[in-house]
């Protein structure tokens, strides 16, 4: 079950990441998702840096980490995603 939350809330803030970064990315859906899962991860491990990873009730401080280092991962992932993929269109048009 811990791999399904982990997916959905990968999936959520991915698209939370995207909305909020202006322009359009081109990083598919698989990838924005593992993005996002990878921002949860690094918000989460911030949170507890900083020792608000349990709080009484909802914990908007760590979700509020995690999104912030989903909308990072998202957009340097995005540029790199681009920079691959287009360096192989490239050399398909040569």
């Amino acid at each position: 079950m811990g791999w399904l939350w982990a997916i959905i809330v990968g999936f959520v803030l991915g698209l939370l990441a995207k909305a909020i970064i202006p322009g359009k990315q081109h990083s598919p859906l698989w990838l924005t998702t593992i993005f996002g899962m990878i921002g949860a991860i690094v918000g989460n491990s911030i949170a507890r840096g900083i020792g608000i990873d349990e709080t009484r009730g909802i914990d908007w401080g760590r979700h509020g980490l995690q999104l912030a280092a989903a909308v990072v991962i998202v957009l340097f992932g995005d540029m790199l995603y681009t920079a691959v993929r287009g360096g192989k269109e490239r050399k398909q048009r040569a």
